[in-house]
């Protein structure tokens, strides 16, 4: 019975080590690229210091537990759009003076984009845990906790960035990106709340497949 249950889990481990590879090529590539000549260095050094972080992690627990494709092309996807961010720095982005030319904004919306990911990232991350570690697969709770635990992430996050505030006085403007605005982290954390409810509607039929193809044992 084991043998089976580990035969059955192959496909989705290769699946999973197939898009760390990818990601990691992605995003050593996008390090490489961004590293050359950055809008400021210390905001690069700061914006990259998560990816450098999740991809050691992601590396580590690997073999111990190896994520869904879905979860990681999420991951892939946020910690890109910090790179990139980190390049430019987040309010002279061009797609996002682009997106507020088109769309007549007051501001740079690239940040945004970026706070709506780091909602939808965690909320997946939150709910892989769960049902693979807890007796929570197919509750009615696992969603709110999930929801939850995204925010947790993201108000965490923006003490983070008050703390590299105070230490960086005035410099610190470049790294938060407030673009004046007063509300800023508020913003931040209710764009983080879309798109962790975003992630929890959308993305969880997916999810709960490419779950049980990695453990089988929760058919």
């Amino acid at each position: 019975m084991l043998d089976d249950l580990v035969q059955d889990r192959l496909p989705a481990i290769d699946a999973s080590r197939r898009a760390l590879y990818a990601s990691t090529a992605v995003l050593g590539g996008a390090l490489f690229v961004t590293a050359i000549d950055p809008a400021d260095r210390l905001t690069w050094s700061l914006e990259v210091l998560p990816v450098v972080g999740v991809a050691a992690a992601l590396w580590v627990t690997r073999d111990r537990f190896p994520l869904t494709p879905v979860l990681h092309a999420a991951i892939a996807a946020a910690l890109l759009l910090l790179c990139v961010g980190a390049y430019y720095t987040f309010e002279r982005v061009p797609l996002g003076e682009w997106l507020q030319q088109v769309f007549g904004l007051a501001r740079n919306p690239y940040d945004r984009i970026g706070h709506v990911l780091q909602g939808l990232v965690p909320a997946l991350a939150a709910r892989e845990l769960f049902v693979r570690t807890t007796a929570l697969a197919g509750s009615a709770w696992l969603g709110p906790l999930a929801f939850v635990l995204s925010f947790a992430v993201s108000a965490a996050y923006e003490l983070f960035e008050w703390g590299v505030a105070l230490a960086q006085g005035p410099r610190a403007s470049e790294f938060l990106g407030m673009q004046g605005d007063p509300w800023d982290a508020h913003w931040d954390m209710l764009c983080a709340l879309g798109g962790a409810a975003a992630a929890l509607l959308l993305l969880s039929r997916a999810h709960d497949r490419a779950l049980v193809r990695l453990e089988p044992a929760a058919r």
